[in-house]
């Protein structure tokens, strides 16, 4: 039996503690108003505190509660930094550990899917697991034909899990809300409930690794393990080493986080370009720096794993975003906003005016204005106040646009990108990497005939 705390009543009692909690730091909250502190400060400490009780919960239990964690952590350079930093070690630990299930539980599954004799497999096989995530933990081991692999085995009961929890917290998302200004929590949940038949596949995260994998076998920046077996509830697939790109965050260079950067870029745009899949789970625990870059031995290569969540993109990102991202670099207010119209991002019971929403983009694509841009938190945490302020037009016109589903799961991951960045500090070359690999930022040459139709 896995120690994955999956008895209803266990689970369900920790997770509904949390909006009791809320709310008696609302009613202390509320005091502290009474006898005159302020509300920005009251606000600050509310904050953190609700922070510091969520992350203790979501880092006791695995599953939905785990996932849900990670796909917040990598926000939190849209926090100030008084409540960002006290739990900021609290996020780097749900991105790369949790809590191991038994060794009895690890052997059984094995047994179960890869036979009696499974051990025959193996040169070597670690019992103690290398990484904990939110379906799965890693084990490392040696093939039988002396390849190095990591092992990954599916919790037993993890599919329940995590609908459990995501069900459970989709019910006081409202309250989740001031954790992270400007972002709506209750998309999120869905979108990662919407996500768990497919991440419990591991056939299908096989095939996307193993795609990935030949795409970039000779690639001189980027490394994705190749699958070595798979099977229902276990993944073997090569064993990489590096830095986890969480210690990159807290104690990297500056030139290994401004390499660590530009590669999670390059990655993060030229993977849905070569292989027509996205990586959608950019959570700093899915990368490692490798040495042995282009440049020689003291230069860096991207490792990238976990493929358990991506977006089917046969032809890439789309090229409307593209397109929008030219056009308002170059100011076409009109040509901007007929273009959001056309891909549903303007309802048509909505009317707006096309220099209003020019200049709510215009400071979110300030990364591509320039041919290097550095990456801070507190760029992140201007853009967060930025739209979650009510009293600012980029609020009101925020709450007026739409996000269409076939755009939602690459918005969070460029926004997810975009936090990890952030929590690097990296200073990238962005725009370098839109021009090679982002559709219809780079305006195809007209023909001699369509130059002279254009004149015309």
């Amino acid at each position: 039996m896995s120690d994955l705390p999956r008895k209803a009543v266990t689970r369900t009692a920790k997770l509904a503690a949390l909006p009791l909690g809320f709310a008696g730091r609302a009613t202390w909250g509320l005091g502290k108003r009474i006898v005159g502190e302020s509300a920005e400060i009251v606000g600050r400490e509310l904050q953190q505190r609700t922070a510091e009780q969520l992350f203790k919960v979501l880092g006791e239990l695995k599953g939905g509660a785990m996932k849900f964690g990670q796909a917040l952590s990598v926000f939190e350079s849209a926090l100030p930094e008084e409540v960002a930093g006290p739990y900021r070690a609290a996020l780097t630990k749900l991105q790369e550990a949790a809590p191991p299930m038994p060794t009895r539980t690890v052997h059984a599954v094995l047994a179960e899917r890869l036979g009696e004799d499974w051990h025959d497999l193996f040169l070597e096989f670690e019992d103690k697991p290398a990484a904990a995530a939110s379906i799965g933990q890693v084990h490392r081991g040696v093939w039988h034909d002396g390849r190095e692999v990591a092992v990954k085995v599916q919790y037993p009961g993890a599919g329940e899990a995590l609908l459990s929890d995501l069900n459970q917290l989709s019910r006081f998302a409202r309250l989740l809300g001031p954790l992270i200004p400007g972002m709506d929590v209750k998309p999120l949940i869905a979108e990662l409930k919407d996500r768990v038949s497919e991440e419990l596949d591991y056939a299908l995260e096989a095939q996307a690794q193993q795609a990935h994998a030949e795409e970039f076998a000779d690639d001189p920046d980027v490394v994705v393990p190749a699958v070595v077996q798979q099977c229902d509830q276990v993944l073997v697939t090569e064993w990489i080493d590096g830095i986890p790109l969480s210690e990159v965050i807290s104690d990297g260079t500056e030139e290994q986080r401004n390499r660590a950067g530009q590669l999670l870029a390059r990655f993060l745009f030229s993977g849905p370009a070569r292989t027509g899949l996205l990586h959608a789970d950019p959570h700093p625990g899915n990368f490692r720096l490798l040495p042995g870059g282009p440049e020689g031995p003291d230069d860096w290569r991207l490792g990238v794993l976990d493929f358990g969540t991506v977006d089917r993109l046969p032809g890439g990102l789309p090229t409307p975003i593209g397109e929008s991202l030219r056009m308002t670099l170059d100011g076409e207010a009109d040509a901007v906003y007929h273009l959001l119209c056309t891909e549903g991002f303007v309802k048509e019971s909505i009317d707006l005016e096309p220099d209003a929403v020019l200049d709510y983009l215009l400071p979110i694509i300030e990364p591509a204005q320039v041919d290097e841009f550095t990456f801070t938190r507190g760029w992140m945490r201007s853009q967060a106040a930025r739209v979650a302020d009510p009293r600012s037009p980029a609020y009101q016109l925020g709450k007026q646009l739409n996000l269409p589903p076939a755009y939602l799961l690459i918005h969070r991951v460029t926004l997810s990108t975009i936090g990890v960045l952030c929590q690097l500090g990296a200073t990238v070359r962005l725009r370098e990497e839109l021009e090679e690999w982002l559709p219809g930022f780079v305006p195809e040459e007209m023909t001699d005939e369509e130059e002279s139709a254009a004149e015309a």
